[in-house]
């Protein structure tokens, strides 16, 4: 039996507006979250807060709008040192002709260390709390989280041909196990399995990892009918799309993170809703790549969890989920021709709850519920392009930008307060940048 005292309230946040994403589609005015020990502990109205807590910290925020922290659900964030590297290219002379080899040249861990710091600075200042990663050298990855104070899920990469982390899939996969392990007892990092395409690994690790994913109870993420040329090269070369062969190989799961999904059949959609997998949506990447476009409203119809992300720094070329999440809520009208495709409460959702979904953790983060981590984003809505407000929900999807991100908070510590950057030395992390910008031009840029 558990006799520990309840945790003591630390800080009380009050808003004008809280939007707790569960109930859906719900805004609560002048109520106040309640943090104690890193949790949220009560969302009451604020006048009974200030009843029951009178002495408790306050922080006081008289025309902001309190959401949960933004979860950026695909993200290469090491990648932003290569933002702008090799613009207005299609994907596969994207990486063949410049990312892959920029990365031989240039990724070790202490790139993987700054270029995951920028990309934190850039997150944290955008609202975003947690970020599901997919990249080379995932323990420095891990630690660059850690030193931010964000939440992480590292991607433990796999591959069949030799890059500069691994030689083969056997060696990715012993790295990986290695890297979970040691991140078991991190408080804010997790990990992934992260093959990372189809067409990148072949069905012995592939299987592996189905195995590995289960015993270990972890996810699986992994790019997926990104593009229409990789479906027909797998029909042409294998005689089965991509999704039906990772549902013979074991790996079509409520584990399975399928990112960008831009070519889909009415049966990928059925076998993606049946074993529950999560569609990660990356709108902004596809479009720059000239990728595709997700069915977000077929997908949703069936049953399937949507998150959103922003993929990497160099295909995007930002990290910012308040702009991808409108992104996302504008294409789905467009495409499926119903302007109430994806509303504002679902975008948002998508852009929170859905990642937090995404990775397993939906008990954890996601929503402004008593019992979850206080992991939180305020955005100052006093602004005149914020003006006038009649739906504070809508505000923040179809106005809002990451300018108007105040505050943000993990686990109860604040990251952000009043637009600056508290567990971050911003002036650091920009001077390495720096350094990285003139040794990877200096090599040869796009």
């Amino acid at each position: 039996m558990n006799t520990a005292p309840p945790c003591a309230p630390q800080l009380c946040i009050e808003a004008r507006w809280v939007i707790p994403v569960r109930p859906a589609n719900t805004v609560l005015e002048h109520h106040t979250v309640v943090v104690g020990g890193g949790r949220i502990l009560d969302l009451l109205p604020t006048r009974s807060a200030r009843e029951r807590h009178p002495g408790c910290e306050r922080a006081v925020l008289g025309e902001h709008v309190l959401i949960p922290g933004l979860v950026n659900a695909h993200t290469h964030a090491a990648m932003s040192l290569l933002r702008g590297f090799a613009d207005d290219l299609p994907l596969e002379r994207w990486l063949h002709e410049h990312v892959w080899p920029a990365e031989a040249r240039h990724v070790d861990p202490r790139f993987v260390h700054d270029g995951t710091m920028l990309a934190a600075a850039e997150m944290i200042r955008g609202g975003v709390t947690c970020f599901n990663d997919m990249y080379f050298f995932p323990a420095e990855a891990a630690a660059a989280a850690s030193e931010a104070g964000m939440r992480a899920c590292v991607g433990l990469i796999v591959l069949d041909f030799p890059t500069v982390w691994a030689r083969d899939a056997e060696e990715y996969i012993d790295k990986a196990v290695r890297v979970h392990d040691a991140c078991r007892d991190e408080a804010l990092v997790s990990t992934a399995f992260a093959p990372h395409a189809p067409y990148t690994v072949s069905d012995a690790p592939l299987a592996r990892i189905a195995v590995l994913a289960e015993e270990l109870d972890v996810p699986v993420h992994i790019h997926l009918h990104e593009t229409r040329a990789e479906v027909e090269r797998s029909v042409a070369e294998l005689g089965v799309r991509p999704i039906v062969r990772l549902h013979r190989l074991g790996l079509l799961s409520p584990r399975l993170n399928a990112v960008h999904l831009t070519c889909l059949d009415d049966d990928d959609i059925r076998l993606l809703a049946e074993h529950g997998a999560h569609a990660l949506h990356c709108p902004e990447s596809n479009l720059k790549l000239a990728s595709g476009l997700c069915p977000v409203q077929r997908l949703r119809t069936a049953g399937v969890n949507l998150a959103i992300g922003t993929d990497s720094a160099a295909s995007n070329n930002d990290l910012d989920m308040i702009g991808e999440m409108r992104t996302a809520a504008l294409l789905a009208k467009g495409v499926s021709g119903d302007a109430a495709a994806l509303p504002a409460a679902d975008a948002l959702e998508a852009a929170t709850l859905g990642g937090a979904r995404a990775l397993g953790l939906e008990h954890e983060f996601g929503s402004i519920e008593a019992g979850k981590s206080a992991d939180l984003c305020a955005l100052d809505l006093r602004a005149p392009d914020m003006q006038p407000i009649y739906h504070p929900l809508a505000q923040v999807v179809y106005s809002a930008t990451r300018r108007h991100v105040s505050h943000v908070w993990v686990a109860g510590r604040a990251l952000l307060a009043g637009g600056e950057l508290l567990s971050i030395d911003e002036g650091a992390v920009l001077a390495r940048t720096r350094e990285w910008g003139a040794r990877i031009g200096t090599a040869g840029g796009a």
